[in-house]
């Protein structure tokens, strides 16, 4: 089951939703037969069990209950909030176990529990979130490389403002009522992102296919650092056709042969051009080399010029 992207519900009827923190990891399901054995699925249904060695023991944390979970696979930081950049390293290992092993020590795998579809030899999804949290909390699955975070009934707007203040990505609101929807993205469930905004210097453009043909698929942005355009990441959202139509006639203006950036962006198809539109975009987090997470294009600065950046 998927959330739609949205919006805080209103305080006025917020106790009939759940919010928990949104995780930046990789979605699992985590199947539990009660033979002793556990299956750790990816999203795309892939077999993921050997990326994460140290998930093994979960086999018996139901003391032979059958049960299928849902759950995010992170790694934390050093503050204990989940870091993608960091778990990368841990993904794509299913194929090679000795190698997970190596890294599983150097960067550990952490499992949050967040829901439960499936228990005792019957299916749950029929029951209202609610109850299915109940059902988790009632298996006390805490262990070592796992855990069940917490979910608050009401008070969304000081939850967020906690998860605004420690850092974190956002905010799942779920509706006490709803059923699981097994692959739907559901309106019952809804993902809130704190985005952060910083003005980019434009640098170079993808061009789009299909119906976007001619028109940018992506801008290639910047920030200005020591005197230098220091390449922070492609966006590729966020625009109206009509925008896209507007910004394409920019770019073919300035177009140029030479790379702005300090060092050129590992980008197949680029088109550089010269460095002077200056754009709003919107983000989510940076990973360690600064690039944005999840950058959407908010509007043109033409009020600002790149030298107003440095």
């Amino acid at each position: 089951m998927l959330a739609t992207p949205g919006v805080l519900p209103s305080p006025v009827g917020e106790d009939r939703w759940a919010f928990e923190v949104k995780q930046d990891g990789q979605r699992a399901m985590i199947y539990l037969p009660g033979d002793g054995t556990v299956l750790v699925r990816a999203r795309s249904g892939t077999d993921i069990t050997a990326a994460y060695p140290e998930l093994l023991p979960l086999a018996d944390a139901c003391g032979g209950r059958p049960a299928v979970l849902d759950g995010e696979i992170v790694a934390l930081d050093g503050q204990g909030r989940s870091d993608f950049e960091r778990l990368q390293q841990r993904m794509g290992l299913a194929g090679s176990p000795a190698r997970a092993a190596r890294m599983a020590a150097r960067v550990p795998a952490h499992l949050m529990l967040f829901d439960v579809v499936h228990l005792g030899g019957r299916p749950v999804t029929g029951l209202p979130y609610a109850e299915r949290r109940e059902l988790l909390e009632g298996l006390g699955l805490v262990g070592a490389a796992w855990s069940t975070p917490a979910a608050i009934v009401g008070h969304g707007a000081q939850a967020w403002e906690t998860i605004r203040n420690a850092g974190l990505e956002g905010l799942l609101a779920k509706r006490l009522t709803s059923r699981y929807e097994p692959g739907a993205r559901s309106k019952a469930w809804i993902k809130i992102r704190f985005v952060r905004t910083t003005d980019v210097v434009v640098g170079g453009w993808v061009p789009g296919r299909g119906g976007l043909a001619g028109l940018p698929g992506a801008v290639l942005v910047g920030e200005q650092l020591g005197g230098q355009l220091h390449y922070a990441g492609s966006v590729g959202t966020g625009w109206s056709r009509t925008e896209r139509t507007r910004l394409a006639g920019l770019l073919h203006v300035a177009a140029t042969d030479t790379c702005p950036f300090a060092e050129i962006p590992p980008v197949g198809g680029a088109q550089w051009v010269l460095p002077r539109l200056v754009g709003e975009v919107g983000y989510a987090t940076r990973t360690r080399a600064g690039r944005l997470r999840h950058p959407s294009w908010h509007r043109l600065r033409p009020d600002l010029a790149p030298s107003d950046l440095a």
